[in-house]
């Protein structure tokens, strides 16, 4: 199995994402013409340079002719801070100079009609998720890498909207920032599919420390957007006062990685590796992107993951209610949920509601079943899972795209099935025969399989 590793040492932005794909092999003209696909004066200078005596790839956006300004790091008073910026300026560096104060990863800067409408307005100095969404769904790049980039913008608004108690569509970026984001996203996207694998799983992430200077005051590294984004992630600091994590590099991670986990067992194929801004004495500030080819042994093995059991006997609740709840589990992100008739005491019938989820959702799920329903316990227990490796296909029907998930032991195909929400909206939009399309998509991936 085919797989790429992202080794967040120094943490991970957008501009250090798109930098390890360079270097790792995905063209440049191939991102070049994404730029180009989403009508915006945006443009991206590549170059070649050094961190830490590393050589690496650094990728700027340019928008409006400009180069994103990102957002402000107060100055730390510590004597290595110190000795960090004096070291930068002794060897000549004026630019990265001048960035000591700044966000040292591109980033997103993000305003609120709650909070800064006084002070920034909204004209056109500002896009809202709406627009930025438009813009994406209108490039001419792959229905997949659409998708991803969408997740992506999504999960960023969502968690400052939460963070800041207010509606999604409140939340506005500045405009060079948002050119900035749209780039990093969806280039990230488009790569990511480029590099062919299977999978991508991350490192541990070197979150820094020290503080943040955003627009909505002084806040501690990781930012708080960043905190949300990387909930269920492993992290840590090595103690370098800088933010090493930038919410976009979270929301691109969390979005594209299947999992976290130490450096996997490899033949490696190749790797590189993605400039941040800055150039730290004695740490390389590099994103480091593997690629190889996973040993087949291995693969079957790691697949073992600790998954949490919610269960509830329920013998007084309306049956209408009960399938609502079993929704509302779903779109709570329960990886599973289900229902099976009991006998109870006094010889009452009943139903037994099961809910698989991933440890850290339990507790919201355990709330979500104690106001929904009419039980007054619920049992929970942690148990091993063996999960085959999956991944997503995209094969073209006469109606459009559908999505296959495809698994897989030791690198061995075993099992394929359509996507069934994708199916079903094809199905409705068109009015074809739900079946109809889940056959046309099989037939389509069988026939993509035989051509290879």
């Amino acid at each position: 199995m085919r797989i790429a590793y992202l080794d967040c040492f120094s943490g991970v932005s957008g501009d250090m994402f798109l930098g390890a794909l360079v270097d790792a092999g995905v063209s440049t003209s191939l991102l070049e013409k994404t730029v180009a696909a989403l009508g915006i004066e945006a443009r991206l200078q590549i170059a070649k340079v050094t961190r830490s005596g590393i050589a690496a790839t650094k990728v700027d956006v340019y928008a409006h002719g400009e180069k994103d300004r990102p957002r402000d790091v107060a100055r730390a008073s510590s004597p290595a801070r110190k000795e960090l910026e004096a070291h930068a300026i002794s060897r000549g560096q004026a630019e990265e100079s001048t960035q000591a104060h700044s966000h040292p990863h591109a980033g997103v800067t993000l305003s609120t009609r709650a909070g800064e409408a006084g002070l920034h307005g909204h004209g056109p100095q500002h896009r809202g998720l709406t627009e930025i969404k438009q813009i994406i769904s209108r490039a001419a790049i792959s229905e997949a890498a659409r998708r991803r980039a969408l997740e992506i913008f999504d999960s960023l608004g969502a968690v400052e909207a939460a963070i800041h108690d207010i509606d999604i569509e409140s939340v506005h970026f500045h405009e060079v920032g948002a050119i900035d984001a749209m780039v990093d996203i969806v280039c990230a996207a488009v790569g990511a599919e480029a590099l062919g694998v299977e999978e991508m799983v991350c490192s541990p992430l070197n979150v820094g420390g020290g503080t943040v200077v955003c627009a909505h005051g002084t806040f501690p590294v990781p930012a708080p957007a960043t905190v949300e984004l990387l909930k269920g992630a492993p992290v840590y600091s090595s103690g370098i006062e800088a933010e090493l994590v930038t919410p976009t590099g979270a929301a691109i991670v969390k979005t594209l990685a299947t999992r976290f986990a130490p450096f996997r067992e490899m033949k490696i194929e190749k790797a590189g590796y993605g400039a941040g801004a800055r150039d730290f004495p004695g740490h390389p500030n590099v994103l480091r992107l593997t690629i190889g080819e996973a040993a087949p042994a291995l693969a079957a093995k790691t697949a073992m993951e600790t998954i949490t059991v919610l269960e509830a006997n329920l013998d007084d609740l309306n049956p209408q209610v009960f399938g609502y709840v079993m929704d509302r589990l779903l779109e709570e992100g329960a990886l599973d949920a289900f229902g099976m008739p009991v006998q109870m005491k006094k010889n009452r019938p009943g139903m037994l509601l099961t809910v698989l989820c991933e440890p850290e959702g339990a507790a919201k799920l355990t709330r979500l079943i104690f106001t929904e329903t009419t039980t007054l316990g619920v049992r929970r227990r942690d148990e091993q899972r063996q999960a085959l490796a999956r991944r997503w296909v995209n094969v073209r029907t006469p109606w459009g795209e559908v999505r296959m998930k495809v698994a897989s032991l030791n690198g061995t195909v075993t099992n394929f099935a359509p996507e069934y929400e994708d199916c079903r909206r094809i199905a409705c939009e068109h009015h074809v025969p739900l079946k109809t399309v889940m056959q046309e998509a099989t037939r389509g991936y069988l026939q993509a399989v035989v051509s290879r």
